[in-house]
């Protein structure tokens, strides 16, 4: 598995809703509330043989109420 880690920037109001359908979708490992530019963080093992792109986009990107995600690949822990 490959860990990445996606940034979800929500539209106002919508936080709270967005995190319960990346929940209910059981696909992160972890999820976070964040302040900054984005509102969640999730810690994602996308399998070895998938797409990070398409995998996301299939598993997270159509969830509503999301209005800007920014995905950050890792390599290897040190």
């Amino acid at each position: 598995m490959r860990c990445v880690f996606v940034q979800f920037r929500c539209h106002p109001g919508q936080t709270y809703g967005v995190a319960d359908a990346i929940y209910d979708r059981e696909v992160v490992s972890e999820l976070y509330s964040t302040s900054g530019e984005y509102d969640l963080m999730a810690k994602v093992y996308v399998p070895e043989d998938a797409d990070v792109g398409h995998w996301l986009n299939e598993k997270l990107f159509d969830i509503p109420g999301i209005s800007r995600t920014l995905t950050t690949m890792t390599f290897r822990a040190f």
